[in-house]
C-alpha cells in the first residue's frame, strides 16, 4: 500500500518511519510512505504558503494553489485531508483504508485550509478527536501506524488484530502476564484456571463493564445497532 502525505514538514515523520510496526511495513514492502513536501509548491521566492482570512479574523489561512497544485497529481487517489471539523477517525475508517491500494493525507496548519481545496481536492474530511491540534501531521501519524498494523503479514498473529478493542463494539479486557503476584496485587484467580469457558465468560464481563464505565455512548450505539 502506498500512502502520500502533503506535509509542511516532512521531518515530523522521520520517527515513525523508523520504528516498531510501520518500520517492519515498510522494510517488508508491505507499506510505502510518500512524504510530499508542501514548501516546494509555495509562491514566490519565499515559498509562500498562508494568507489573511477574507472578511478579517485571527490566524492565517493555508492558500490553495499550492495544496491544489500538490494535489492534482494524486487525482486517482483517495484524498484524505485531517481537520477538527471532519468526521471522527475509528478503527471501521482504519480498516476501510486498509483495503485501499493507494490514499493521500493532507496535512493542514495555521487556522485552517481554504475550504475551496476541501470542496474540490479531498474525498474525506477527517478529525483526530474532539480537539484541537497545531496540525495533521498528528493523525495523519496515527493513521499510518492504525493502517500498517493491518497490512497482511505485519503483525505476527492475525488475531491480534481481530481480538482488540472495539472490534465487537466495546472496550478490550484488562489483561494480564508473569508474575501473578506482585507487591501484594493478584491476577484474577480465574486466569490462571484453565478453564477457558469460566476464562471467555469472566473477559465478556470485563468488557461490558469497561465499556460502561469509561466508553458509555459504545455500549448506546451497540444497542442501537441490535435494534
Amino acid at each position: 500500500m502506498l500512502v502520500n502525505v502533503i506535509t509542511m514538514f516532512p521531518g515530523f515523520f522521520d520517527g515513525l518511519l523508523g520504528v516498531s510496526i510501520v518500520s517492519r511495513a515498510v522494510q517488508d514492502g508491505a507499506l510505502d510512505v510518500e512524504l510530499i513536501d508542501l514548501r516546494e509548491y509555495g509562491l514566490g521566492r519565499h515559498r509562500k504558503l498562508d494568507d489573511a482570512p477574507f472578511g478579517g479574523g485571527p490566524g492565517m489561512v493555508m492558500m490553495i494553489e499550492p495544496l491544489a497544485e500538490a494535489l492534482k497529481p494524486l487525482a486517482g487517489t483517495h484524498r484524505v485531508v485531517f481537520l477538527p471539523a471532519g468526521a471522527p477517525m475509528t478503527q471501521n475508517t482504519l480498516d476501510g483504508w486498509s483495503q485501499l491500494d493507494e490514499i493521500t493525507f493532507i496535512c493542514g496548519r495555521y487556522e485552517g485550509i481554504d475550504q475551496r481545496v476541501i470542496d474540490h481536492f479531498t474525498d474525506e474530511q477527517v478529525s483526530l478527536g474532539d480537539f484541537v491540534l497545531a496540525g495533521g501531521e498528528v493523525a495523519a501519524a496515527a493513521a499510518i501506524e492504525g493502517i500498517a498494523r493491518l497490512l497482511p503479514g505485519v503483525v505476527g498473529n492475525p488475531e491480534s488484530t481481530e481480538k482488540e478493542s472495539f472490534r465487537d463494539g466495546l472496550l478490550e479486557e484488562p489483561v494480564y502476564t508473569r508474575p501473578s503476584e506482585f507487591e501484594g496485587w493478584e491476577v484474577p484467580e480465574v486466569l490462571l484456571s484453565g478453564n477457558h469457558g469460566a476464562i471467555e465468560a469472566w473477559r465478556k464481563k470485563q468488557r461490558l463493564e469497561r465499556t460502561g464505565k469509561v466508553r458509555p455512548d459504545l455500549l448506546k450505539d451497540a444497542e442501537k445497532s441490535d435494534t
